[in-house]
């Protein structure tokens, strides 16, 4: 392919669970990165992008397929594909010119050349007078500089980002942002192509010449979208409005044979199902601004989600819970409440909890499964980790533990059981009945 600077071939991933059996992370991604282009990888938080990630930059091997960089397999060298975490990954006792210069001293380029290229892009990426100076005394945005810095010092052809500005504040995240960009557009840092891993839509319509669409369970790629608008390009701009309305359409919507895991869910779900951490708090928060004005039971997601103000991901995984709970129906972009999402916004903090319980043990088989156990034993309790134990042979054990804390806060919000966290034991709230 012309210009095609990276490729990935039939790339699977599987890891051994606990007890022994295959979990399929990756299944078949195939991807190209072209020379002068930025490539959004966009998709939920665990659906495997982290992973397709350090696969690319040789940090984990993939079970089956193929990374080719130049056409040679296997790149990884540390010269050719340089990484920006999320969590900055600085080391606490090197100074900010310390932390740059490491990559270089790992390579082996003389010192006098490592001090000239780390001062370089410490002054590039807007750090120049803070080389002395250590990561405490650093806010959130300045360490994430100093990663770029990290990153750029050794010349890569590829920067993989992960997720590099979900760990900041959004007046901090959009300076950078917007930094990177002049920098990138103006030819100013040595890179040929760029792989963002993000799940925040309208970061990936500002950012990126192709958007590919990444679902979970197993990990895979859905779609592509080119954006094809110049930069810089404007939020308001009708535009781009439109591209970010057609993403959560997609997203929130499903693709025929191949569905984005939000709402292609079907009358029930399997109790194995990963759900996501949401409080009985924010569902409520959510139901009562949908059926306050302007939206009166109906809202178009993209609007609800620059409104509340919560970023993508936190919306999304709302709006799913609202959905497996049969609080609200949701496709072509837009979330309306159903009969009961309405019943619980009109009632009294009682009957909220009543209509949630009959939701809860309808929709959330996991739920009804923790109340039936608990209904069956002498004495009406069991420890957390019956449950856990039993969901980790289907499930990793951070999604089991994500599933179970859900479903934990769920069923103590509706008042259909108990949970005590010393003792780590669940217990029927009213045995007797």
């Amino acid at each position: 392919m012309e210009n095609v600077l990276l490729e990935l071939k039939n790339i699977n991933q599987s890891f051994v669970k606990a007890g022994g059996s295959p979990l399929k992370v990756l299944d078949n991604v195939n991807l190209s990165l072209k020379q002068g282009e930025i490539v959004g990888l966009l998709g939920k938080s665990g659906s495997g992008k982290s992973t397709l990630l350090r696969i690319i930059a040789g940090l984990i091997t993939p079970t089956e397929g193929t990374v080719t960089l130049h056409e040679h397999v296997s790149p990884g060298s540390g010269l050719d594909i340089a990484m920006v975490f999320q969590t900055f990954a600085l080391f606490p006792w090197l100074t900010v010119l310390e932390n740059v210069e490491l990559g270089l001293d790992a390579l082996g380029v003389a010192d006098q050349e490592t001090r000239k290229r780390a001062l370089a892009a410490i002054d590039l990426i807007g750090m120049d007078g803070y080389e002395s100076a250590y990561p405490r005394e650093l806010s959130g945005g300045m360490k994430q500089r100093v990663g770029f810095a990290r990153a750029l010092v050794v010349n890569p052809e590829v920067l993989l980002m992960d997720e590099p500005f979900s760990a900041l504040d959004v007046l901090t995240a959009e300076t950078l942002k917007t930094d990177f960009l002049e920098l990138w557009n103006e030819r100013k840092i040595p890179l040929k192509s760029v792989l963002l891993v993000t799940h925040n839509i309208e970061e990936a319509v500002l950012m990126s010449d192709r958007i590919l669409v990444f679902a979970s369970n197993p990990g895979r790629i859905v779609t592509e979208i080119r954006v094809g608008m110049p930069y810089p390009r404007d939020r308001q701009a009708p535009a781009f409005r439109l591209m970010v309305e057609q993403i959560y359409t997609l997203m929130t919507s499903g693709m025929q044979k191949k569905e984005y895991d939000i709402t292609t869910r079907q009358a029930g779900i399997s109790m194995y199902e990963k759900l996501p951490r949401v409080s009985p708090n924010q569902i409520a928060g959510i139901i009562e601004a949908l059926v306050a004005a302007p939206y009166h039971g109906h809202a178009d997601l993209p609007e609800l989600d620059q409104a509340l103000g919560l970023g993508t991901e936190d919306v999304l995984h709302i709006v799913e819970v609202l959905r497996i709970l049969r609080f609200a129906d949701v496709g072509g972009g837009d979330i309306n409440l159903t009969i009961a999402g309405k019943a619980f916004a009109d009632s009294d903090t009682q009957k909220r909890k009543q209509i949630f319980a009959e939701l809860l043990m309808q929709n959330v088989p996991l739920a009804a499964y923790i109340y039936r156990v608990l209904q069956d034993r002498p004495g009406g309790s069991a420890p957390r980790v019956r449950f856990l134990i039993q969901l980790e042979d289907h499930m990793t054990e951070q999604e089991a533990t994500e599933a179970l804390t859900a479903v934990t806060s769920w069923g103590r919000y509706a008042e259909l059981f108990a949970y005590n966290d010393n003792t780590e034991t669940y217990s029927l709230e009213n045995p007797t009945a």
